[in-house]
């Protein structure tokens, strides 16, 4: 009776130790591996390789994006780049106004006409411009034969290559005054047009061209959420019936859902950034009155006319808006139930 029991008893204790040795981590913490957690060290020790390897990339963002910001200080000064050579001598050295420019920037009737078309122009691009790279990856996406599908992406994903200049020139000779379009139209009698110089269009135009530029980015982004849907949830849904239509509404768009919410929320937070140098390149063109946007106004009174501390106090409001609202749709988006930029 005892010498069967206790060899039983020796087992039944190893494979307590044995069970107890797996729950707990290297260190001898069993509850350390109860609260899922590791320390900051053993983190450190096991993403090494990769913080090294990510960490030119972090400087570069830090002395690009994040030191930069010091120079919003200006903004609450006469700024004078004259006063010295040494840029932050001058910043040092210029006398301070407080909130003397953002007065004047509210009290400007131009100011709030570049607002007025940023806008304007944001609502048109979110409405015409943001389903359309959604449409286009249900429909390639749709198409049975690879091959074809190869060539209509490059086709669509070419033009993202293509600078505003090239853009602007080939919208020139399409739908300009002295265009193929125009052209053709004056050899059968007709009288011509310029589009190109039409400020009553204007922003149905750079929304125009914005769709030719970067669609085809966008379709690459929804093609590769595409790619992860399981092909079994599509012969499910066919084995209970539901056509093409169906399944593309039932399977197809909530993959996609995920994705349309963050760079919805992406988009809202670049609302005030309708493109610079696109419009840059045609404000001659059509007027200051059609085509001022916060970037061309800032840059107009920064740059051309040497106003550093006021076009320094625009950005400010322009970038502190912004932050306002990525914010606000990134809450909205977790009100939807999905994740945003970030979780709650």
């Amino acid at each position: 009776m005892s010498n069967s029991t206790v060899p039983r008893s020796r087992a039944e204790a190893a494979t307590t130790e044995a069970d107890t040795r797996a729950e707990a981590p290297a260190g001898g913490r069993p509850e350390a591996k109860r609260s899922g957690r590791l320390s900051l060290r053993l983190r450190f020790r096991r993403d090494r390789t990769l913080i090294l390897m990510t960490l030119p990339a972090v400087l570069l963002v830090l002395v690009f994006n994040y030191v930069p910001i010091l120079g919003n200080v200006v903004a609450f000064q006469e700024y004078d780049p004259y006063v010295s050579e040494n840029g932050f001598v001058a910043m040092l050295e210029s006398p301070w106004v407080g909130i003397e420019q953002f007065e004047r920037i509210f009290a400007d009737s131009a100011f709030w006409d570049a607002v007025q078309n940023t806008l304007v122009l944001f609502s048109l691009q979110l409405v015409l411009f943001f389903p359309i790279p959604i449409v286009l990856a249900l429909l390639i996406n749709s198409v049975i034969r690879p091959r074809i599908r190869a060539v209509s992406q490059a086709i669509l994903y070419l033009p993202h290559f293509f600078s505003w200049v090239l853009v602007i020139t080939v919208f020139q000779q399409i739908f300009g005054g002295a265009g193929i379009i125009a052209q053709t139209l004056r050899r059968h009698g007709y009288e011509g047009f310029d589009l190109m110089t039409d400020p009553g269009i204007f922003k149905f135009l750079v929304t125009a061209e914005g769709v030719w530029k970067d669609a085809g980015w966008g379709v690459i982004v929804f093609l590769a959420a595409l790619a992860s849907v399981s092909p079994d949830l599509y012969e499910a849904a066919a084995m209970d019936g539901a056509g093409r239509w169906r399944r593309m509404w039932h399977v197809t768009l909530p993959a996609l859902r995920p994705v349309i919410a963050l760079l919805l929320v992406l988009r809202v937070g670049d609302a005030l950034t309708v493109g610079f140098e696109q419009i840059l390149l045609q404000r001659d063109a059509v007027g200051p009155g059609a085509a001022e946007v916060l970037d061309t106004y800032v840059w107009w009174n920064g740059v051309r006319n040497q106003d550093f501390s006021y076009a320094a106090a625009a950005g400010l409001i322009k970038g502190l808006v912004s932050v306002a609202l990525v914010l606000a749709a990134n809450k909205v988006a977790h009100f939807m139930g999905e994740q945003g930029v970030y979780k709650k």
